[in-house]
């Protein structure tokens, strides 16, 4: 059974991005490998160095910082430099908090009790659309947005996907940059609703309470879901929240079908409720596989492996949490100090990974008791990240 979610996962990394990941396939077997000023970054240590010791440049080109610029300008979440990158990341990572996520919780439980409902009479449920919805309805309201939530996920995807593309070599890259400037255009402009000069960002009051899936007022006007003000964003923070929509809505889509993938082809029903699974299948799954990185200065990030201000550091989380060649393993699993590197390490890690997990854990706990099977599986070749297009299940149970 572990062989058959293998392969299947497999599938998604063949099919989406063949001649990045058989590259990196062929170049894993040394730790690090330099190609001109180009670092393949396969070791643990390697990675966690690249991380912690090393300046980054974040506005670099082919980089997030850089695509970030490319999407909205100054302001967004990684382009900054300094004291306003740090405010930055302070105020994501409270708005993501413990608090936080509770207060996000309600948005996607309903989801989850309404769309797998016909599991329940022997019914399939497609689980891309559904992961989708979830994470178009999260973003909205964790921005405090009145936007449809396959809207807003199907912005910040086409988003992710040709700012992906506008970075890889190729003769195509000049189209793809046109493309990813129209993208951004279409997501900027549902974060910045029109005939405002500002949009709504979350405070402490948590997301606006609807009765639907979605965030906000009808109107357009600005709330904080506590009764007090909005805060007023300009477009730098319109960036900001831009950025934030994009790397939400591409790791939700590609996380939650095909961890559930993982679980239905692997057996796993029975430690669907355990933390320790959650943490498990993130690792293997390792959502964002490459991190690419560029180097503001010089440094060392493995013995005799030397890094140049300006040299571009492929980072392979993938690699370094050893999500290739071991499964998920509730009852062994890896240590906390390696699974958890899927998402960053030290300043650098994700913010939203507290999210990540409990979307992830209330998913698999709400499919558990009906113990679904893989129907039917198709790859999303456009998408930033490995996806599937569609994943229907169907309960046996």
């Amino acid at each position: 059974m572990t062989a058959t979610a293998r392969a299947r996962d497999r599938r998604v990394y063949l099919l989406s991005h063949p001649v990045l990941f058989a590259l990196l396939a062929a170049l894993r077997g040394k730790p690090v490998r330099r190609l001109g000023r180009t670092l393949v970054v396969h070791d643990r240590e390697a990675y966690l160095a690249a991380l912690t010791r090393i300046p980054l440049d974040r506005t670099a080109e082919g980089t997030t910082g850089g695509a970030v610029d490319r999407l909205a300008g100054a302001g967004g979440l990684f382009d900054q430099q300094g004291d306003q990158h740090r405010q930055a990341r302070r105020d994501v990572a409270e708005r993501l908090g413990a608090a936080g996520v509770e207060r996000l919780r309600p948005v996607w439980t309903r989801l989850l009790d309404e769309r797998l409902a016909p599991l329940a009479e022997g019914g399939a449920v497609d689980l891309a659309p559904l992961a989708a919805e979830i994470a178009g309805a999260t973003a909205a309201a964790l921005l405090g947005l009145d936007a449809d939530p396959f809207e807003l996920a199907a912005a910040a995807q086409e988003a992710g996907a040709t700012a992906a593309r506008a970075h890889l070599p190729g003769l195509g890259r000049r189209r793809a940059a046109a493309q990813a400037e129209r993208a951004a255009e279409r997501l900027l402009a549902l974060v910045t609703p029109a005939g405002t000069a500002a949009c709504p960002v979350v405070g402490e009051g948590g997301p606006p309470a609807r009765g639907d899936s979605r965030a906000g007022h009808g109107d357009g006007s600005a709330s904080r879901g506590d009764g007090g003000p909005a805060v007023e964003r300009g477009r730098g923070d319109a960036g900001l929240a831009a950025t934030l929509a994009v790397a939400a809505v591409n790791t939700t889509v590609a996380a939650l079908p095909r961890a559930a993938a993982w679980v239905c082809d692997g057996g796993l029903w029975a430690y669907a409720r355990e933390g320790v699974l959650v943490d498990e299948l993130l690792r293997v799954t390792s959502p964002t596989p490459l991190l690419p990185r560029v180097a503001a200065a010089g440094g060392e990030i493995a013995d005799g492996c030397p890094v140049r201000a300006g040299d571009r550091m492929l980072l392979i989380a993938r690699h370094a949490v050893d999500a290739h060649r071991r499964d998920p393993d509730p009852v062994n699993p890896a240590p906390a100090r390696i699974s958890q590197l899927v998402f960053g390490a030290g300043t650098h890690a994700c913010p939203g990974a507290r999210l990540a997990r409990r979307q992830l854990g209330d998913l698999l706990e709400a499919l558990a008791p009906h113990r679904p099977v893989v129907v039917r599986a198709g790859v999303d070749r456009r998408a930033a990240l490995p996806s599937w297009r569609t994943l229907i299940v169907r309960a046996t149970a």
